[in-house]
C-alpha cells in the first residue's frame, strides 16, 4: 500500500516580526493558507520564533533559518526539496525577508519575483535610478558615506533635502534638513552611523500609497491610500485613510503610473505597496515594496472590499486557481482609517478613555501598548508607536474624522523623566547590550584555503539613560574559527563584569590612568581563556567610553601619534582580475594558478605584496623561487606551511620583507615571527584589541622588524579602530570593510581624528601632491 501523498505546503519565509502588526499579518497569511488546505511551514530567526508564539502556533511546522542570508535560505529549502519536502509556493510578509523569498522561489523554480528585481527595489538609490531611467519622475539622490559628501550634494542641488538610511523601514532615521547646519543632527539619527546613507531632494506634495496584488504576473490595484505624517523634521506616519478621496481622473492616473512602474521594474508576484507624491509637476514615485503596506492596511483593505483575501488571492494565483480581479477595479464603496497615538514624552502615570474606544462598534482593531509606569519616547519612527485605532465608515471623510476623535478621546497623564544629558557616563554602571546580525559580503572573498560569503556582525554598546556611551563593532567568520554567537556570549559576560567593577579611574580620581584598569582586566580575561575577538569587542567599547569621557579620540588617550592619512594596499582575492594601474597590490596566492599569476606580474611597476596564506610546501617554493626572485616583491606574507623554510626564503629574497600572519596572536607568537621571518602582520582580532597589538608592534619596532597592520573582513568602525596604529607600521592592509559595507574602494582615507572616542573613516579627497588617484 503506497503512502499517502504529502499535502501541498506554503513556505512562509521570515514569519512575523515582534511588533503586534507584523504578528497579525503573518497569522492572517497562515490562516488563509490553511483555509485552502495548504500545510504551512514558517522559517525565522530562532530568537524571533521564540518571541512570536502566535505565529508558530498558527503554522504546522517552524524552523530556525535566518532570512538575512538569502542564499542560505534557498540552499536549506533546496535540501528539503531534494528529500521530498518540496513546497507548492514560497511567500513572505516582511520587508527584510523579500530577498530570501525571491532567492528561494528562484532556486525551487516556483512563482516569484526575480531576485535581481527585488534587490533593486530594496536598495533605494538603485530603485530611484531604475525608475528615472524608465522615464518616471524622481527626486535627485546621492549615496553619501560621510558628512563631507552630504554637504557637497547640498551645495550642488536645490533644497530642502531628506536624509535617510539606504536600506530601512518604519521611517527610522528619516529627517528633513534645510541646510548644512541641520546635517549633524540628521546624521546622528541614522540607525547605523557607519553605513552609507542617502540624501535626496525633498518632494513637496501630498503623499499617497497604492496597494495591490499581482495576478497572472500583472499588477491589479486594490486601493489608493492617503497618508498623514507628522510635520518635519521627521516623517513618521500618524494616520491613513483608504480609499484616498481623489478625483476619478487623478485616481486613474495614479493607478496607471504605478502599474507601469511595477512592470518597468520587472516585478510580477505577490502583493505590492508603492509610495508616491502628487505635486504641481505631476506624480513623483517614492519607494516600492513587494509586500502589503504597514499601518494596518491589511485590516483596512478587506473592510473596504468585502470578501477580499489578500494572501489567499496570491496563493490562488500561484496554484493556478481562478482569481476574480479585473484589470481595472472600481473605487471601493466604503472606507476605513487608521490613526496612531502620539502621547507626550515622559513616564505615564494615568490613561483614561481607552475602554470606551476599544469597544466602539466602528472599531476594526485597537491596541495600546503603554500604561502607568511606562516611559513614552519621542515619536521619530514607526518603532516609537505605542498604539493605534482602525475604524470603518461609509466615506473617507467620516472614517478620518472618527479615527481622529477616538484617538483624541484617550488622555495620557505623564511626568517628566531625567534628561539623558544629565547622566554622567562614568558614575553609574552602564547597561550592556550585544546584537548579532548575519550579513552577506558585497562579493565573495577567496583565499588559499576557503571562500567567504557571509560574516556575523556583532555590536556591543554601553548604555546609560538610554544613550550610547561606548560602542564596539566587529565581524566574525566561521572559516577562521570565529563563532559569532559564542563571541557575543563571551563579550557580553566580560563586559558586564567590567561594567560592574568599581575603581578609582572610573570615579575620576586625580592622576588616575583610565586605561590601566581596563588593560589589567583584559589581561586577566585572556589568562582565563576569553577569546581574542570577544576581548577586542569589549576593549573597543570601554576605550571608546573612556575617550568620550576625556573628550579626546582614542589614539590621543593612548598617547599614539596622530594617524594621518592611511595608505592602503589593494587586496586581490584569488580568482579576481589584477588591476595594473600603479597602486600597491596585495595579491592572494596559494592556488593552482600561482605560477601563471606571478608571470603576469613581471614588469608591473606597482609595489607587490604577495600573500600565500601558508599555501605552499617545499616543492611549491622551489618551483616558484625563480619567478619570485625576478619579481622581488616588497613583501612576502606567510609563504609556507613549514617555518623551517623561512631562513632559505629570506636568503633567496634579500630585498623582500617576509612577514608572518597566520597564527600570530600573542606576544610569544610575535617574537617568533620577528626572530624567524623578520616581520609580522598584526591583526587586532587575533591579538584581542589595540592594547596587546600595540605592545607587539612596539617590540617589533625596537628590533627593527618589518611591520604590517592587517585586518579580516571587518566593519568600518573596526577598521578605523585599527587604523589608529597605522603610524607605527610600514604597511597598512586595512581595506577589509570594502567587502562588508557599501563603502567604495579607495587608495587611502583619513580619520576624523578630532571627534572624541573611536574615530570614523573620513573619505576626503586626495591632497594634490602626486598621490594615487581614487579608484
Amino acid at each position: 500500500m503506497s503512502a499517502a501523498p504529502h499535502p501541498r505546503e506554503l513556505l512562509l519565509i521570515g514569519g512575523g516580526g515582534e511588533m503586534t502588526l507584523s504578528v497579525d499579518v503573518a497569522v492572517q497569511a497562515l490562516e488563509q493558507a490553511r483555509a485552502r488546505g495548504l500545510r504551512t511551514h514558517v522559517t525565522n530567526r530562532a530568537d524571533t520564533l521564540a518571541a512570536t508564539p502566535a505565529v508558530t502556533a498558527a503554522a504546522d511546522t517552524a524552523t530556525a533559518v535566518d532570512f538575512a542570508r538569502p542564499g542560505d535560505t534557498a540552499d536549506w529549502a533546496a535540501g528539503r526539496a531534494a528529500d521530498g519536502e518540496r513546497p507548492a509556493l514560497v511567500f513572505g510578509v516582511r520587508e527584510m525577508a523579500q530577498e530570501a523569498v525571491a532567492a528561494t522561489a528562484h532556486a525551487l523554480e516556483l512563482p516569484g519575483n526575480p531576485p535581481a528585481a527585488v534587490r533593486r527595489i530594496r536598495t533605494k538609490d538603485a530603485c530611484r535610478a531604475a525608475l528615472a531611467a524608465a522615464g518616471f519622475r524622481q527626486p535627485a539622490v546621492r549615496v553619501c558615506r560621510d558628512a563631507s559628501e552630504a554637504r557637497a550634494f547640498l551645495a550642488a542641488t536645490a533644497g530642502p533635502w531628506v536624509v535617510k538610511p539606504r536600506d530601512g523601514a518604519d521611517s527610522a532615521g528619516v529627517r528633513k534638513v534645510t541646510g548644512p547646519d541641520d546635517l549633524p543632527a540628521a546624521l546622528a539619527q541614522l540607525p547605523d552611523r557607519e553605513a552609507p546613507f542617502l540624501v535626496e531632494e525633498f518632494v513637496d506634495g501630498r503623499e499617497f500609497s497604492v496597494e495591490g496584488v499581482f495576478v497572472g504576473g500583472s499588477p491589479r490595484v486594490l486601493a489608493v491610500t492617503a497618508k498623514e505624517k507628522l510635520p518635519p523634521p521627521y516623517f513618521v506616519e500618524i494616520g491613513h485613510v483608504l480609499p484616498a478621496d481623489l478625483p476619478e481622473g487623478t485616481r486613474r492616473s495614479v493607478e496607471e503610473t504605478v502599474t507601469a512602474a511595477l512592470t518597468a521594474l520587472e516585478l510580477c508576484f505577490g502583493l505590492f505597496h508603492v509610495e508616491l507624491w502628487l505635486t504641481a509637476e505631476g506624480i513623483v514615485l517614492g519607494e516600492v515594496h513587494v509586500r502589503i503596506g504597514g499601518g494596518w492596511i491589511h485590516r483596512m483593505l478587506p473592510h473596504v472590499r468585502p470578501g477580499l483575501e489578500l494572501y489567499g488571492t496570491v496563493y490562488d494565483d500561484a496554484l493556478g486557481l481562478p482569481v476574480d480581479l479585473p484589470a481595472s477595479l472600481p473605487a471601493p464603496e466604503r472606507a476605513a482609517a487608521a490613526r496612531y497615538f502620539a502621547p507626550p514624552e515622559g513616564r505615564v502615570t494615568a490613561v483614561t478613555g481607552w475602554d470606551t474606544v476599544r469597544t466602539h462598534p466602528a472599531v476594526l482593531h485597537a491596541e495600546l501598548r503603554v500604561g502607568p509606569g511606562d516611559v513614552v519616547p519621542g515619536f521619530r519612527s514607526g518603532g516609537d508607536r505605542v498604539g493605534a485605532v482602525v475604524v470603518g465608515a461609509a466615506t473617507p471623510a467620516e472614517a478620518r474624522e472618527l479615527a481622529r476623535e477616538l484617538v483624541a478621546s484617550v488622555h495620557f497623564t505623564v511626568e517628566p523623566v531625567e534628561p539623558v544629558d544629565a547622566v554622567d557616563m562614568g558614575d553609574d554602571v552602564p547597561e550592556v547590550r550585544v546584537d548579532l546580525e548575519p550579513r552577506p559580503l558585497t562579493s565573495s572573498f577567496r583565499i588559499s584555503h576557503m571562500t567567504i560569503e557571509t560574516v556575523d556582525h556583532l555590536r556591543l554598546r554601553l548604555l546609560q539613560g538610554g544613550r550610547t556611551v561606548g560602542e564596539g563593532e566587529i565581524t566574525a567568520d566561521s572559516g577562521y574559527g570565529q563563532d559569532g554567537p559564542a563571541i557575543a556570549a563571551e563579550a557580553e559576560a566580560l563586559a558586564r563584569t567590567l561594567a560592574a567593577a568599581r575603581d578609582d579611574a572610573h570615579h575620576g580620581a586625580d592622576g588616575a590612568d583610565p586605561v590601566a584598569p581596563l588593560r589589567a582586566a583584559l589581561e586577566k580575561a585572556a589568562a582565563d581563556g576569553v577569546g581574542a575577538p570577544a576581548r577586542m569587542l569589549v576593549e573597543m567599547a570601554f576605550l571608546d567610553r573612556a575617550a568620550r569621557r576625556a573628550g579626546v579620540p582614542v589614539w590621543r588617550l593612548l598617547g599614539l601619534p596622530e594617524p594621518g592619512r592611511v595608505r592602503l594596499l589593494h587586496t586581490v582575492p584569488i580568482g579576481e582580475d589584477i588591476p595594473l594601474d600603479g597602486r600597491p597590490l596585495k595579491i592572494k596566492l596559494g592556488g593552482a594558478d600561482d605560477e601563471q599569476i606571478l608571470r603576469s606580474l613581471l614588469g608591473v611597476p606597482a609595489p607587490l605584496i604577495l600573500d600565500a596564506n601558508r599555501g605552499w610546501d617545499r616543492q611549491d617554493w622551489e618551483r616558484l623561487r625563480p619567478l619570485l626572485a625576478e619579481l622581488a616583491p616588497a613583501v612576502l606574507e606567510d609563504p609556507v606551511r613549514d617555518p623551517a623554510l623561512l631562513p632559505a626564503i629570506r636568503a633567496a629574497l634579500p630585498g623582500t620583507a617576509v612577514v608572518l600572519d597566520e597564527g600570530i596572536a600573542t606576544a610569544g607568537d610575535a617574537a617568533f615571527a620577528v626572530g624567524t621571518a623578520g616581520g609580522l602582520n598584526v591583526k587586532l582580532m587575533r591579538f584581542g584589541g589595540i592594547l596587546p597589538a600595540l605592545d607587539a608592534l612596539s617590540d617589533a619596532t625596537e628590533k627593527g622588524a618589518a611591520r604590517m597592520l592587517g585586518c579580516f573582513l571587518e566593519p568600518p568602525r573596526a577598521i578605523a579602530y585599527a587604523a589608529q596604529l597605522a603610524g607605527l607600521c610600514d604597511w597598512s592592509d586595512l581595506d577589509g570593510h570594502f567587502w562588508v559595507s557599501d563603502d567604495r574602494p579607495v587608495p587611502s582615507y583619513g580619520l576624523d581624528s578630532d571627534a572624541p572616542g573611536i574615530p570614523r573613516i573620513a573619505y576626503t579627497p586626495e591632497p594634490a601632491r602626486g598621490e594615487a588617484a581614487a579608484i
